[in-house]
């Protein structure tokens, strides 16, 4: 069996309101065993035989939608990839120690070299950004509400959807595992 955590983009946000028993039971009747959610917000721990991610996304964006009448877009990582983006350092800790926030996006794939060049011509005096595989790493110095970022300003320079999730609930998710 192959650990996944499903990373949900438009859960709970937006006025899309899913109650986390219904998610648990639409996971389920896809297949999956040891369903559990963590925090409202989109995320899904479960486990399956495949470990075809690609294909489970897919699998998970058209039971979403035919189910809940809204598009979610599913990024899933094994248990594997969660534990290292939660212990990856992209920025010196002391930025790290200093900073208000501290995000991961999550992506269906690596960006091109042209939207990893748009996307880090967005860095400010309050905004850093450093892309790793198929998470881009947000440092936010000062509180995210005096950001101009946000995840529809991301989806629009990669010209792809991603979704947002700050480190420490990542960590806390990968120490679940």
């Amino acid at each position: 069996m192959t650990q996944f955590i499903a990373f949900l983009r438009a859960i709970n946000v937006g006025g899309h309101v899913v109650k986390m028993d219904r998610l648990r039971s639409l996971f389920e009747s896809l297949g999956f065993s040891s369903v559990e959610t963590f925090i409202a917000s989109g995320n899904v721990l479960f486990e399956t035989r495949s470990s075809d991610s690609a294909a489970l996304e897919k699998k998970i964006e058209a039971k979403l939608k035919e189910a809940l009448g809204f598009d979610s877009v599913a990024f899933l990582r094994t248990n594997t990839d969660l534990k290292a983006v939660a212990v990856y350092k992209p920025f010196p800790q002391s930025q790290l120690d200093s900073a208000t926030a501290f995000n991961v996006a999550f992506l269906k794939e690596p960006p091109d070299a042209a939207a990893q060049k748009k996307v880090l011509s967005l860095k400010t005096a309050i905004d850093d950004f450093h892309i790793h595989g198929r998470e881009l790493y947000w440092l936010c110095k000062k509180k995210q509400s005096e950001s101009t970022f946000s995840n529809a300003v991301l989806e629009k320079a990669l010209g792809k959807p991603s979704t947002l999730r700050g480190m420490g609930t990542v960590g806390k998710i990968a120490a679940k595992f």
